[in-house]
């Protein structure tokens, strides 16, 4: 991609079956009310936390690996706990869940580097506003 996106929104969203259970996440990121791009992954066994973590990951991956540049980026999250975790508003505990935050950080680090991002934000929404990113969840998980 060549040019840069003013905002680019990034719905994402991670659930599991069973928590845990087989999980799956689900992407839409948007631009002008466009898409740019959707992921509608299984990811194996895990937790509904997993799941979403992984969900904010896979997104800036695919950022990195497009060469996405945006101005703002707005992650859009129908988990409370994950935005306040990622944003350090809450304490991560599980071990696991923090290194997901961490390599998360990092990566935001990379891309801001980079010159790919220069703001961004995450959001809670209740979850009937990420219905798109909820059917990617479920779409993964029922195919």
């Amino acid at each position: 991609m060549s040019e840069t996106i003013e905002l680019l929104e990034m719905n994402t969203d991670g659930g599991s079956r069973g928590n845990p259970g087989p999980a799956a996440i689900g992407v839409i990121a948007k631009a002008n009310a466009h898409t740019i791009f959707t992921l509608s992954e299984r990811i194996g066994e895990t937790t509904n936390n997993v799941a979403e973590y992984t969900a904010v990951l896979r997104a800036l991956e695919k950022i990195d690996e497009e060469g996405i540049f945006t101005d703002k980026i707005r992650f859009i999250l129908d988990s409370e706990l994950i935005v306040k975790q990622i944003t350090g508003l809450y304490k991560v505990k599980q071990p696991h869940l923090q290194e997901l935050r961490k390599t998360i950080i990092s990566l935001i680090k990379k891309l801001r580097d980079k010159g790919q991002i220069k703001l961004m934000s995450f959001v809670n929404v209740l979850r009937d506003k990420n219905k798109e990113a909820d059917q990617l969840v479920n779409d993964a998980l029922d195919n």
